[in-house]
């Protein structure tokens, strides 16, 4: 497995990123040699980063305050819950033992300790310890942020004791360079970024041993990060991570981080495209790009020098691609990174834009009213008009159509972009010309989700795979080709071919990913008519079996009828689907992938849904299925 991941990755890279990797072993070599613990890290003066932090947290709303509180007492109960697990409490009378920081959640093994080299751990196969993310998630010591606002608000010096206790653990159990949370650079820019927040909330009502430790963390972060950047191949948000963490640890440290300034300004303009979609494809990792260049973008302006305008620019360009964008929406790989957070979030995506709104005054859609990002960056300046119509994101490759059919709302989005950001596409699906529906502000046509990354296998591989998604495939061959959890060794190149607008509107598309192994190019075409939507699938160039998917949210069954299927909700009827003939498949779930329908509705979860094939020859003369929505059933109300 690790020579094949090697050998996959290799094929991925230029001479200049061979070359770059060859250096990078060279000073990881260098690196084993360095050792001498803390000592070698002397704990700075630390000056404050986020100056308005303190004075907006305690302006916070009863909404607010009650969700701190809320999150503060999870985590002094001991209850640390992330990617949808809670992690076990081992030791009743210590919150924060020294093995949590290298405890897997879902297989209860440990991963190695302070005797091993950070670089000696091979965290990308798990060695059968688990998904590196979980232990990842829990050393980012974002579950102290909701302890150090309600030490703020409240006075708590349970709280602080808590506090305390997780740095001096985490301090003592991962000295420099050693155990699994040293391994990855955007771990390390998380982590010392919680410690700021932490200190510019409460860093005074620390013990002088705490702001040592805390002192000596960020120092060593400061001369770990310069050195293993993230750059060619896997210069994606993990880089934006840690520019941000370079940033934000000089301002507090007062070294001038000029170099990290310049470098996250311009990968602003390269990950956030001109149309505010993500360069890498999914949404929530757009966001949480987003949230590091916002956080970074309102440290600037506090001390003074903020960023130039193209980057503020980016950032209501997402915003705005964000309005755009269905309810529940979510395509590409989805690991619920985040900044600054409470806990578990219901649309973290829109917490990000409307923070972004108000930071910069604009008009937008509020957050919810105890969203926590509102203390940080303010609330838009006015409500937003709701965006409806047909509207394309050119560089972004997405079209989305928000209008009405037969009295039911409909937000509608067709995938013609990219399949992916540089060379790898590391968190890209194979999903070209994909469909996604949402009727009455449910899902109903749905991505099937991320589920796991180093330990998923070959459900991994089924999540990102086009047979998965709601296109066509054939043969049950993805239109790029998988070579490893976060590696392509083929990527279909997909055009917007057609876009016109108007009230009976018409979108095609193609994408080349069959042409060198079936001869055939896939083109689709999505056009809105007067009884529905149609949406026809035709190959260029020859004629093959192919079969077409449409995967169904969690939850919703179907009604056949010959050659049309009815999609239910709760026995209500939401829309028929129309299909050439009966050659129609519709299963949920299965032992093995392919054999039903699964979603995954967060990271590590998986959920057997509903999966509507139609299989048949699709040639140039092409195939239509016919989409209608259904009237809503007349509702009874009190007579007036």
């Amino acid at each position: 497995m690790r020579i094949g991941w090697y050998i996959n990755r290799l094929r991925s890279m230029e001479p200049a990123e061979v070359l770059h990797r060859l250096g990078e072993q060279r000073r990881r070599i260098a690196s084993r040699r360095r050792d001498g613990g803390w000592q070698r890290y002397a704990s700075p003066r630390l000056h404050p980063v986020l100056r308005g932090l303190r004075d907006a947290v305690l302006a916070a709303t009863p909404a607010q305050r009650q969700a701190i509180a809320a999150a503060a007492q999870k985590a002094l109960g001991g209850e640390f819950s992330a990617l949808g697990r809670t992690w076990p409490r081992r030791h009743p009378d210590r919150l924060f033992p020294p093995e949590l920081w290298r405890l897997d959640p879902v297989t209860g093994r440990l991963w190695p300790d302070a005797e091993a080299h950070a670089f000696d751990i091979d965290f990308r196969h798990g060695g059968g310890r688990g998904d590196v993310k979980y232990v990842w998630e829990i050393n980012r010591l974002q579950q102290l942020l909701p302890l150090a606002a309600h030490l703020l608000l409240a006075g708590d010096d349970q709280s602080r004791r808590a506090i305390e206790a997780a740095i001096d653990s985490w301090h003592s159990a991962n000295p420099p360079f050693r155990g699994v949370g040293w391994a990855s650079g955007i771990e390390v820019a998380l982590r010392a970024i919680s410690l700021i927040v932490i200190m510019d909330l409460v860093g005074d009502r620390l013990g002088a041993a705490t702001r040592q430790q805390v002192g000596e963390i960020l120092a060593a972060s400061a001369y770990w990060l310069p050195r293993f950047p993230s750059r060619f191949s896997s210069a994606n948000n993990h880089l934006v991570a840690e520019l941000a963490g370079e940033y934000l640890i000089g301002l507090a440290l007062a070294a001038a981080p000029d170099a990290a300034r310049g470098a996250l300004q311009a990968e602003a303009r390269k990950q956030i495209l001109a149309d505010g979609a993500g360069a890498e494809q999914t949404p929530t990792y757009a966001a949480f790009t987003a949230e590091l260049i916002l956080l970074c973008a309102a440290a600037a302006r506090q001390a003074g020098t903020p960023f130039a305008s193209p980057v503020e620019a980016r950032l209501a360009a997402f915003a705005n691609f964000v309005a755009w964008l269905p309810p529940a929406a979510g395509f590409g790989d989805n690991d619920e990174g985040r900044v600054l957070t409470l806990g578990d979030e219901p649309d973290y995506v829109r917490s990000v834009a409307a923070a972004v709104h108000g930071f910069l005054q604009m008009p937008g859609n509020a957050a919810e009213a105890d969203d926590f990002r509102a203390l940080v960056f303010g609330t838009p300046s006015a409500p937003a008009p709701t965006s409806r119509g047909l509207q394309t994101f050119t560089q972004g490759g997405l079209s989305v159509w928000r209008g009405e059919m037969n009295g039911r709302s409909i937000d509608l989005t067709f995938d013609h972009g990219p399949l992916g950001y540089l060379s790898i596409a590391a968190h890209g699906h194979a999903d070209a010309l994909s469909l996604t529906l949402c009727i009455d502000g449910g899902p109903v046509l749905v991505d099937p989700g991320t589920w796991l990354y180093g330990s998923g296998g070959v459900w991994r591989d089924w999540f990102r795979s086009t047979p998965a998604h709601n296109t066509l495939n054939i043969e049950g061959k993805s239109q790029s080709i998988i070579a490893g959890m976060f590696n392509w060794s083929h990527k279909a190149v997909a055009e917007l071919v057609e876009s016109e607008p108007g009230t009976h509107w018409k979108l095609r598309a193609r994408h080349d990913g069959y042409k060198n192994r079936f001869g055939v190019v896939h083109q689709r075409t999505v056009t809105h008519q007067a009884d529905g939507i149609v949406v026809s699938d035709q190959l260029l160039g020859g004629r093959r079996v192919a079969e077409v998917v449409f995967q169904l949210a969690a939850g919703l069954g179907t009604d056949r009828d010959g050659n049309t299927v009815t999609v239910l909700r709760r026995d209500e009827r939401l829309i028929a689907m129309r299909f050439p003939d009966a050659a129609i498949d519709i299963r949920a779930g299965g032992d093995a992938p392919g054999q039903g329908g699964w979603v995954s509705p967060r990271f590590g979860a998986r959920q057997p849904a509903e999966r509507i094939a139609w299989r048949g020859e699709v040639g140039e003369d092409g195939i239509e299925i016919h989409l209608a929505a259904i009237p809503p059933p007349l509702r009874s109300g009190p007579l007036r």
